[in-house]
């Protein structure tokens, strides 16, 4: 008898930070995402979770009835749902918010692909065509709210032997520099990543870069508003650090776009942008096809996210060696197993049906309690 999916389950979560997470566009102290769970008729149960922007209980709303859709279908069919879901209930209500769907989807991607590979006995990485590597890179994200802060941190990731520093710029231009300067005297000649964040207009990014050049950057992510594809396209015609697309690459449609543009020297997109693994391999086809290296970016989320973008890296052929992980920022994890700690950039996860993930159910509950207190001040 053929497996369906007879249940689907959300729930709101939010996680308490180690510390304020400072970007250009705003400061975090938690992480919130909706938990999907995903049962089949025999029991079995896969887990997700998605964005939850830019209201929480409103995203629920939606999810609860976006699930709809998948309820008493084949797991397997699970593409072919989440397109026939589009239709109906976007591009059938007359709304063309892809970018939106792209997010909440994720969730529904994830535990349909964790319960199939727990089913079929076998990783995710292999339930979509096998690893084109035995471990994933990764980059050291410094965090801090002053120069003196990501300094320490620095330092700390520079004794460990790590390969790749990432830190957030676009807070003013006197403290970027202070703050650039001070990392880079503390890591030597390892690489140093930054991300503006669409802080500056063409004509600061420009500047800026120019400024930045001394201090040997890897790359610069997202300098300009992610709305004008041709806007970054001039700041990487116009500079000598590379420049990397990250908010401007959403969905498949604006990767093809940096591509045919050459906008980019690189493009940093998660499955939370694209709406899920399947079509991160996609938008990976696509830079792939250009020349151009694909980064794993990650979001405000925990192992869970983690876990889906490590199957990501191991599937993905044009995969930079320093992707993004986000659920180290947090003070506890959802995930009980595996531990995600990277190694001098790198992580090698044993194999495991789906994602491979236990959830902490302490933890989880934690959540919950966490996510009412903030509804309810």
């Amino acid at each position: 008898m053929s497996v369906t999916i007879k249940d689907v389950k959300v729930t709101p979560l939010a996680f308490p930070l180690k510390q304020p997470y400072i970007w250009s566009q705003s400061m975090l102290e938690h992480f919130m995402v909706n938990l999907i769970e995903v049962t089949a008729s025999d029991g079995t149960t896969g887990y997700g979770e998605c964005a939850v922007g830019p209201d929480q209980i409103g995203t629920m709303h939606i999810l609860n009835r976006l699930k709809k859709g998948f309820l008493d279908e084949n797991p397997y069919d699970w593409v072919a749902l989440k397109d026939r879901i589009f239709a109906d209930t976007y591009i059938g209500q007359a709304i063309w918010t892809m970018r939106a769907y792209n997010q909440m989807m994720t969730g529904f991607d994830f535990a349909i692909l964790d319960l199939i590979g727990k089913l079929d006995k076998r990783p995710i990485h292999q339930v979509m065509g096998g690893a084109h590597r035995e471990k994933v890179g990764y980059f050291f994200f410094l965090q801090g709210g002053t120069a003196e802060a990501l300094a320490r941190h620095a330092a700390e990731g520079a004794e460990a032997g790590e390969r790749i520093f990432y830190m957030k710029v676009g807070r003013g231009e006197a403290l970027d520099i202070e703050m650039v300067r001070a990392v880079r005297a503390e890591i030597g000649d390892a690489r140093l990543r930054l991300d503006a964040n669409e802080a500056w207009d063409i004509q600061q990014a420009i500047r800026m870069c120019r400024k930045l050049e001394p201090f040997d950057i890897d790359f610069l992510e997202q300098p300009t508003p992610c709305w004008s594809i041709d806007a970054l396209a001039q700041v990487r015609n116009s500079v000598g650090i590379p420049i990397v697309a990250d908010q401007s690459a959403f969905t498949i449609y604006d990767v093809y776009e940096i591509c045919q543009k050459r906008a980019a020297d690189m493009i940093c997109i998660g499955p939370v942008e694209t709406g899920g693994i399947q079509p991160m391999l996609k938008a990976a086809a696509i830079a792939e096809a250009a020349g151009l290296k694909i980064c794993i970016h990650s979001s405000f989320s925990t192992g869970i996210t983690t876990s889906a973008e490590y199957q990501i890296g191991k599937l993905v052929p044009n995969l930079d060696d320093g992707n993004q992980i986000m659920c180290q920022l947090l003070k506890q994890d959802i995930v009980a197993s595996p531990a995600f700690a990277p190694k001098q950039g790198w992580m090698h996860l044993p194999d495991a049906p789906g994602l491979g993930i236990t959830l902490d159910e302490g933890v989880l509950q934690t959540a919950r309690d966490a996510f009412r207190d903030i509804a309810s001040s």
